[in-house]
């Protein structure tokens, strides 16, 4: 069923390429007010001239590093301001490490953590008192099977996310009352440039960006007396081993 987001407003973290900007380019062609950030400002505007051609909808490129507290504050004030509002937070921005634990240095954990964790907080924070005047909020946070699958070599990676699923469920307890619905997706293999991947012929096997977007539109177009708190995505036939 196709969604009609006309009149509603939409951030999108991390969203200048991968799995953010399909999310943001399905968001856009549904006629939604999306706002486009990420670190990079370069990347973030020609992500954002993409969008502009895709919908109705207003087209808005803010740079943000959400494991700085004042950016995220700058982001969502610069959106409110802007929009006239908020209605959808999708909180993908984030990265991994992969090394033993001995390994890994106190910065790196530092960073990583900050981003795919401590950035989603701050994005959450900074995003509920606004979300709550919406008729139909949503908060979609973009978490991963490594959230409940250790691996070796993952402790950071697996830190962030086992940290984001326990946060989400949380979270969800925390805001339905207020009107806000909370939902996140755990991806498995997914053909994005995630861990300095190339994506190319060799990923047409992994879930495709365009696909998780999907999800999200799928998400948005359910009743306001249903949740679906939580989706699982893998590879429909991964390659055999």
């Amino acid at each position: 069923m196709a969604v009609e987001l006309k009149g509603r407003t939409a951030i999108v973290t991390g969203s200048s390429k991968g799995i953010g900007l399909a999310i943001a380019e399905a968001l856009a062609r549904a006629n939604a007010n999306v706002v486009v950030s990420a670190r990079h400002p370069a990347e973030v505007t020609e992500a954002a001239r993409r969008l502009e051609a895709l919908g109705e909808g207003k087209i808005l490129g803010i740079p943000c590093d959400v494991s700085r507290l004042d950016d995220v504050r700058r982001l969502v004030g610069q959106t409110v301001e802007t929009l006239g509002g908020l209605d959808i937070l999708v909180n993908n921005a984030g990265f991994g490490v992969f090394a033993p634990v001995g390994e890994i240095e106190p910065e790196t954990w530092d960073r990583l953590i900050g981003t795919n964790l401590s950035g989603v907080f701050y994005c959450c924070h900074e995003a509920i008192p606004h979300l709550e005047k919406s008729e139909d909020a949503w908060i979609i946070n973009i978490a991963s099977l490594a959230g409940k699958n250790p691996m070796a070599g993952g402790a950071a990676y697996n830190a962030s996310k086992f940290g984001l699923v326990g946060f989400s469920e949380a979270l969800m307890l925390d805001v339905r009352q207020q009107g806000i619905r909370v939902n996140y997706i755990m991806p498995g293999s997914v053909a994005t440039y995630f861990n300095q991947n190339e994506p190319g012929e060799k990923d047409a096997w992994k879930i495709q960006p365009e696909d998780i977007g999907q999800v999200v539109m799928d998400l948005l177009a359910l009743p306001k007396n249903s949740l679906v708190s939580r989706v699982e995505m893998r590879p429909s036939r991964p390659p055999k081993r």
